[in-house]
């Protein structure tokens, strides 16, 4: 009978060391979703004043650290806008492989759980778990080449609730697109909102063409899955985040006054008014407001 239970007991360990991972939702929050943006030390300060100018909000304390497995030495603050959240980097050294591919960093509530569930579900693990001054990292790649940082804090964050969540916008070719989102999903115990096989072109710089869409939302945030042929005009495909505000004009103008630099002028598809802009620094982003109905 011990030996019996005994083992009864290790097996359903076994399971529940199994089960946990793909049956728990480690995200926290869209607030806690940050894009990831690499600027020269030269451009840092400017770089940050220029979001917060076109977007408000406010910033952590800028500091040099360690923020990589191995040795390195970056610039680095937290910019919170209510539309976004944006970790700044401005490494001093060569910045260390593959750090700089990934586009977000998605804090979760138990990283080497997070970890085992994300490759469960098919993405793969480029760097693995890892120290850093506020807690731990890991970097995942998804099917479609999609980079991605998880991050867990020894003492939580706590950020303020966003005004707008932002939109990280992935894109991805025909051949893969369904492999990323189903394995996103799983992982992220998300749902697809709309998929349109076409979506107006307009959106990625081809006003006479259609394309594929998806939409996806999670505890995470939101997501623009964009499916198309790798013929993209600049600067598509080379933004990482849309974000969305009250009035584009208005944060057009807010924008322009601080430096940035209107790349793709403001049009109308999809309910929304979008443009593409590009920060002091070379950060290109989407920015959108929401169209009135007629």
């Amino acid at each position: 009978m011990k030996r019996f239970l005994m083992t009864a007991i290790a097996l359903f360990s076994l399971v529940a060391a199994l089960a946990t991972p793909a049956d728990s939702n480690f995200g926290v929050g869209a607030q806690y979703d940050t894009t990831h943006v690499y600027v020269q030390p030269e451009d840092f300060d400017k770089f940050v004043a220029s979001l917060v100018a076109t977007f408000g909000g406010n910033t952590t304390r800028e500091g040099v650290f360690t923020v990589t497995p191995t040795p390195s030495k970056t610039m680095s603050q937290l910019v919170l806008t209510p539309a976004g959240t944006l970790s700044v980097f401005g490494f001093k050294t060569p910045v260390p492989y593959p750090f700089g591919t990934e586009r977000t960093g998605y804090l979760v509530t138990n990283l080497d759980a997070a970890v085992r569930a994300a490759q469960a579900d098919g993405a793969d693990l480029l760097v693995t778990p890892f120290d850093d001054p506020l807690g731990k990292d890991a970097v995942l790649q998804w099917p479609g080449g999609v980079n991605m940082q998880l991050y867990w804090h020894t003492t939580p964050p706590s950020y303020p609730a966003l005004q707008t969540i932002p939109e990280n916008r992935v894109y991805v070719s025909p051949e893969r697109a369904t492999a990323f989102v189903k394995s996103f999903l799983a992982f992220s115990h998300g749902k697809v909102d709309s998929d349109n096989a076409h979506a107006p072109g307009v959106e990625i710089g081809r006003a006479s063409d259609t394309y594929r869409r998806i939409r996806v939302s999670s505890v995470f945030g939101a997501m623009a899955v964009l499916v198309t042929d790798g013929h993209l005009p600049y600067p598509y495909g080379r933004e990482m985040t849309g974000y969305e505000v009250a009035n584009l004009a208005d944060t057009l103008g807010k924008a322009k006054a601080a430096g940035v630099s209107v790349l793709a002028e403001p049009h109308s598809a999809d309910r929304r008014n979008s443009a593409m802009v590009r920060f002091p620094g070379g950060y290109i982003a989407e920015i959108h407001s929401t169209a009135s109905e007629k």
